[in-house]
């Protein structure tokens, strides 16, 4: 008997074990939007839910469970035409934090504090709604301020000049919120919920805790200020993914990092597309480009991974940073993808530019123009069914405002000279089309190349034959760009003044124009 009973209470404190490891709630339609489920608010079958490796759907009554270790996120994927309750800087409230002991308490940055024992029951709140299948996303690439000074510039030149339509619905950053300083990740939220949309935040290597051992300690404090660094969600027929594809410290001697992804998160990414429909439009984002065959800045085997997870859609766009260059990438067969069409990665430039570099305008605000010549700005993503266009915008310029010409301002009246035209098409790649013609000439085709771009060498002239100190910080040294055409500049035209017309024809079939003047002289 006494055995029994002994037994008996070895299986109850099993059974209990057993279900704090369990997480389960309901996903619910908040009508009240209030965030509490109500004893009248019913729950919404089919909807993903997920703790970071396992993807389940809720049943007819909205409920889920799933397996809850001591260091878990349970989270929804937000399914298309339901919004998500957002907080007070507008970051989507998708997700609740496990961790009975908080994270660890001798990182600089603080994380998550303990949250104590699994709830009997997490829910999560939706709202239905009539969600366009037409829309806009905003896009920042690395906002990266090392100081509140850098904020300022930030706030003053990026987040005032962003112009919402009633098409835009929410926002992302693709990492580097904030540069190493991880104070100030509080204060890039304050500054972003003046544009009052729901924002999601891609994580980058400056977001860290540097005085993580392992990498999956690398993101508490990331997890404490915007939620999750691996999530997913829909809206209209595009599903969206986020990863963190930074593996901190490098797994081949400790020291820095690489890029590439740990097996959760694969395994994430391939439980949760299991349940996504082909037809439906993918749209990747994470921090670092995934441009590189040679393995050293990224795991190329988790790069196939990704590639051979993807290739089954129709429609895949893949969005980074990390360079504070821009840059559209093409993948094929020769890198290992499979797709049916080549792979898109927009490498977005960055809404820091070069660092905050460059001379201060009148109004105190650093020019900051990228080392490929790329002007400082941010990008659109415009979403229509499946289908996706992208727009770049450089800060506190006409949207009109799509390359820089080159030329040189007077050229001897049939005579010789090796200067020539150079444009910068800013969203340009080595296929687009680049077009000119002078006065009212015929249009040819500009030739492609590779090379600095002549306008940003000037900046970087001035600064290094002034003869004073100019306001601001010298930019970086250029690197070759890889958006530039070029074309002979025309001698046997009457002297005088010319201008020369420049169209581009970007990916997408948009046509862009600019122009540029310059004279003929006699000698």
């Amino acid at each position: 008997m006494r055995k029994n009973i002994l037994l008996l209470f070895a299986l109850l404190a099993s059974f209990t074990v057993y279900a704090q490891q369990m997480a389960s709630g309901y996903v619910f339609e908040d009508n009240n939007k209030n965030g509490r489920k109500d004893r009248r608010e019913a729950g919404i079958p089919g909807v993903a839910v997920s703790n970071g490796i396992e993807v389940t759907v809720t049943n007819d009554k909205g409920h889920y469970s799933l397996p809850a270790g001591t260091d878990n996120t349970i989270f929804v994927i937000k399914p298309s035409g339901y919004g998500i309750p957002v907080d007070e800087h507008f970051i989507p409230r998708y997700y609740y934090h496990h961790k009975p002991e908080g994270s660890p308490g001798s990182f600089r940055y603080k994380g998550v504090p303990p949250t104590g024992e699994l709830p009997g029951s997490i829910n999560f709140a939706l709202y239905k709604y009539d969600e366009p299948n037409d829309f806009t996303t905003v896009v920042f690439g690395d906002p990266q301020p090392y100081s509140i000074q850098d904020l300022d510039y930030f706030s003053q030149k990026i987040v005032a000049d962003v112009q919402k339509t009633g098409k835009t619905l929410f926002g992302i950053s693709l990492g580097d919120i904030v540069g190493d300083n991880l104070d100030l990740q509080p204060v890039y939220k304050e500054r972003m919920k003046r544009l009052q949309l729901p924002w999601y935040n891609v994580m980058g290597n400056h977001d860290m805790n540097y005085d993580a051992t392992s990498d999956i300690l690398s993101d508490e404090t990331f997890q404490q200020n915007f939620g999750l660094a691996n999530l997913a969600f829909n809206y209209g027929d595009a599903h969206f993914v986020i990863l963190d594809n930074i593996l901190y410290p490098d797994p081949r001697g400790g020291k820095g990092y690489w890029a590439g992804y740990r097996e959760d998160q694969l395994r994430f990414l391939e439980n949760n597309l299991k349940r996504v429909p082909k037809n439906k439009l993918i749209v990747l984002s994470q921090h670092i480009q995934m441009k590189d065959n040679t393995g050293r800045s990224y795991r190329l085997e988790d790069r196939q991974r990704i590639f051979d997870l993807l290739k089954d859609f129709e429609n895949v766009l893949i969005m980074s940073a990390h360079t504070h260059l821009q840059d559209q990438i093409e993948y094929t067969e020769i890198d290992g993808w499979q797709g049916k069409k080549p792979l898109h990665e927009y490498n977005v430039g960055t809404t820091s530019g070069d660092w905050y570099s460059g001379k201060l305008d009148e109004r105190g605000l650093p020019d900051a123009s990228m080392r490929d010549g790329t002007p400082q700005g941010y990008a659109f993503l415009h979403i229509k069914g499946n289908q996706y266009t992208v727009d770049y915008k450089v800060a506190g310029r006409n949207p009109d405002y799509q390359m820089n010409i080159y030329a040189p301002k007077v050229v001897p009246h049939n005579g010789r000279t090796t200067s020539q035209v150079v444009v910068n098409f800013f969203m340009g790649s080595k296929n687009d089309a680049v077009e000119y013609k002078i006065d009212d000439g015929k249009w040819r085709r500009m030739r492609y190349l590779e090379a600095v771009d002549p306008n940003y060498t000037i900046k970087l002239i001035e600064w290094d034959f002034t003869e004073k100190l100019l306001p601001g910080r010298r930019p970086s040294n250029a690197v070759n760009s890889t958006h530039l055409w070029a074309g002979g500049i025309q001698l046997d035209l009457e002297p005088g003044e010319h201008t020369i017309y420049v169209r581009a024809t970007d990916r997408f079939g948009k046509a862009h124009y600019g122009q540029k003047t310059y004279k003929i002289l006699a000698p």
